[in-house]
């Protein structure tokens, strides 16, 4: 159900734009690095100024498990983007808003180190350990978009920000909840969460 509802928002998108009735450039574009691993990040980028654009996208990791860890991730942005020179060419900045839902294992839970809450908690096995929650993001991008052909650009990026997430912690075999509490579990980080190599074809 979040799949869908994850893709209905991008061709929404994707669709809204495309209905724009003037000579501002529009991109469709793909990110190169994720799709071997079977991961969809996908997005449009519309022009609204001489040096301005806006982009949508949406990342999606369906693995429920990938190499043993947990690994499901929906999650969608927005971001305007400032370019030094013009539209769609050279370096650029941008600010990057995204919500993200997600079942997966942190990466400090991957070894099979022991895991105790407390002295008077049970003992688990960290790899034993996923995380059931929900993020919203926010952070800053800087990218670099060049001319690859006529209609196609490579757009190479990376983005960190601040990272607020509600999540509830749970034991893979057990299926009880290892963090102790009845509510959502919260934490804060500064991460980076964007990143790659996006091939951008122009439909108009």
């Amino acid at each position: 159900m979040q799949k869908k509802k994850v893709l209905t928002f991008f061709l929404l998108l994707m669709v809204s734009l495309s209905w724009a009735q003037n000579e501002n450039k529009l991109y469709v574009k793909g990110n190169a690095l994720f799709i071997p691993l079977g991961i969809i990040n996908a997005g449009v980028e519309y022009q609204i100024g001489t040096k301005y654009t806006v982009q949508g996208d949406v990342f999606i990791s369906p693995w429920k498990s990938f190499d043993g860890k947990y690994a499901q991730v929906y999650m969608v942005g927005f971001e305007p983007r400032y370019y030094f020179n013009e539209a769609f060419k050279h370096w650029y900045v941008g600010a990057n808003i995204s919500a993200a839902r997600y079942i997966i294992q942190k990466y400090n839970y991957w070894s099979n180190d022991p895991y105790q809450l407390t002295v008077n908690s049970p003992i688990y096995v960290k790899s034993d350990l996923y995380q059931d929650g929900f993020s919203i993001l926010v952070g800053a991008t800087v990218g670099y978009q060049f001319k690859l052909s006529e209609k196609l650009n490579a757009d190479v990026y990376l983005g960190a920000g601040a990272n607020q997430g509600f999540y509830k912690g749970y034991h893979k075999e057990l299926g009880i909840r290892y963090d102790e509490i009845d509510h959502w579990n919260k934490s804060g980080e500064f991460i980076p969460y964007r990143g790659g190599i996006m091939i951008s074809y122009q439909l108009k």
